[in-house]
């Protein structure tokens, strides 16, 4: 069995695929590369799939399906992955070699030790290409390091600290195990990923490498605020799966995983809220009343955790003598943190 499967979700990536690509080819023959085309019509990401997958036999595999957005492509991964553990890697996006190589080695000596590990997280860091700018994002004041732990061993999560597709590598059996199935043609469903399966994660590990490189700052990227905007009802989507998935924090024993999930899931509503202020419209300002009204019917103990997580800012939409002032603070954190 591989140690890792790598799946490399690509959708007209012809322009900078094989960076991403190359970078896991480092793994050798302890990785399957899963380089799935997601129904690219318009440049030769087909034919670059094909050609990795005869150049590197046993390791490279290309799978081609019709469209159905970067959640069927990680499904699609999942569905044929063969190895211990799994990593969906973006294919704008890159790791890092030499953390990859400490990464893998020490995925083996899990193997080796026996050692059942369900998730491993590493440190990713934004490439900014506006600017040239990175910054990381570590986890070393939360997770104990050099050894396997659980949640109750997790510290306190800042809010640019939360754990993103970016930064885990799970057990295979483990999201499989979740029944995680993300929905077709929508974006955001990342936010799914990093969230459904954690009631199923019992042991985890920490390695402070900068492992996972995210390319941030095109046009054209989901998680553009112009972008997320004219995307609101999927983003909107996303986040009522989220409400959906678990009553919290009810449905999950451990109360420090528990907290942790009501504060993401407080993080997501917040902002979707947001997004639906800034759009400015009034049609948006009825998605943002019907979005909280909706949350509080379905299950009204969750509501009021999450309205105390999201302090209260956006539960109730405020007066619009409010949303500058919100507005000014994302916008302000966005600066800080510099997440898109």
């Amino acid at each position: 069995m591989k140690i890792i499967t790598f799946a490399v979700p690509c959708y007209n990536s012809e322009a900078y695929m094989r960076k991403c690509i190359d970078s896991l080819l480092v793994a050798g023959d302890d990785a399957e590369i899963l380089i799935v085309d997601d129904g690219s019509t318009k440049d030769n990401t087909p034919a670059i799939a094909d050609e990795y997958e005869e150049r590197f036999p046993g390791i490279c595999r290309a799978i081609h399906q019709e469209n159905g957005g970067h959640g069927e492509a990680v499904n699609a991964g999942l569905r044929n992955a063969t190895g211990m553990y799994y990593k969906v890697v973006d294919s704008d996006d890159w790791l890092d070699k030499d953390s990859l190589l400490k990464v893998i080695d020490k995925l083996k000596s899990f193997r080796r030790e026996r050692r059942r590990v369900d998730m491993m997280i590493c440190n990713y860091v934004y490439e900014h290409v506006e600017d040239g700018t990175s910054h990381t994002v570590s986890y070393t004041r939360v997770l104990p390091q050099h050894k396997v732990f659980g949640w109750s061993q997790v510290g306190h999560f800042r809010p640019d600290q939360n754990l993103l597709m970016h930064s885990v590598i799970y057990r295979t059996k483990v999201l499989r195990r979740s029944g995680l199935v993300l929905p077709k043609h929508t974006f955001y469903v990342d936010n799914l990923f990093v969230y459904v399966p954690l009631p199923y994660v019992k042991t985890m590990y920490y390695m402070n490498v900068d492992l996972y490189r995210y390319y941030i700052g095109r046009s054209d990227q989901s998680v553009n605020e112009q972008v997320m905007i004219g995307r609101i009802d999927q983003q909107i989507y996303v986040n009522n799966l989220m409400i959906n998935a678990y009553s919290l924090p009810k449905d999950v024993k451990n109360k420090r995983l528990a907290r942790y999930m009501m504060k993401y899931l407080a993080m997501i509503c917040l902002v979707t809220s947001i997004m639906l202020i800034i759009s400015g419209t009034e049609e948006n300002r009825a998605k943002l009343r019907k979005l909280w009204r909706d949350f509080k019917a379905r299950d009204p103990k969750m509501y009021w955790h999450i309205r105390l997580g999201a302090r209260g800012l956006v539960s109730n939409p405020p007066g619009r003598w409010a949303e500058p002032v919100i507005v000014k603070g994302y916008h302000l954190a966005q600066k800080i943190f510099k997440f898109n």
